[in-house]
């Protein structure tokens, strides 16, 4: 009597954050990680040709390690749940198999990432898998590194916001912090300009689009600020003066 074959030990998920943009801030555990994982998932947003945080690791990958692309609608937020569900389904199908697997994203998984999205849907359909989050820089201290521009001091209290604000927003965040971060600003930054001037604090902030890339800017005054500079990458800093 043939015996059944006994099925493979189940792969781990491990959620590695690829920094920035600069492929030297890629941590020492990231990339050990990356060399020795045979499958990498790796988000793309439908409007984009390729994958960022692939760019950012590619030199550290191997030939024979599989590349599974895993495509996001930007457009169509009713379609995202279904998408995070079948992303997880395509993760769970190689773990299932005993393949660890990456999931790369840009900056830190766990800061505004689709990582977390992924990671529900594995732990809800496979909860055998384990799961290691691998932590990266954030592009909100990379551009504060850049800027040279402290965060906070002492006791002061920040506060980070995502793409989607209002004057609302932003007057209640002015009200309770000292330093505002609205990251991914290029799509309403026109709006958030007229805000922050409503607010008194256009004077107090500074743009950095693309931190740490080759197409780095730093613009400390906003009004000098280009078409050319508007980019989805960015982040904007704002110093409150005098929070109430």
């Amino acid at each position: 009597m043939q015996k059944d074959k006994p099925c493979p030990a189940i792969g781990r998920l491990y959620g590695v954050g690829v920094g920035p943009g600069d492929p030297e801030l890629l941590t020492i555990r990231a990339q050990k990680v990356l060399q020795h994982v045979p499958v990498i998932c790796v988000p793309q947003a439908s409007n984009q040709r390729d994958s960022i945080a692939l760019g950012i690791v590619k030199e550290f990958l191997e030939s024979e390690q599989e590349i599974v692309r895993l495509p996001f609608p930007t457009d169509d937020a009713d379609a995202t749940s279904g998408v995070w569900r079948e992303a997880a389904k395509t993760v769970i199908a190689c773990l299932e198999q005993g393949q660890d697997v990456a999931f790369i994203t840009e900056g830190d998984p766990m800061l505004y990432s689709t990582f977390s999205y992924v990671s529900a849907g594995v732990v809800e359909m496979c909860p055998a898998a384990p799961i290691e989050i691998v932590p990266g820089v954030s592009s909100v201290m990379a551009a504060a590194a850049q800027a040279q521009v402290p965060l906070s001091l002492g006791g002061q209290r920040l506060a980070i916001l995502p793409a989607v604000y209002g004057i609302d927003d932003l007057s209640e965040a002015a009200a309770g912090f000292d330093t505002l971060v609205l990251m991914k600003v290029s799509p309403v930054l026109v709006k958030a300009l007229a805000n922050l001037e409503e607010l008194g604090l256009k004077g107090q902030s500074t743009y950095v689009r693309r931190a740490t890339t080759a197409q780095e800017r730093v613009v400390r005054d906003l009004s000098k600020l280009e078409d050319d500079d508007l980019d989805y990458f960015s982040v904007l800093i704002v110093k409150n003066p005098a929070p109430d």
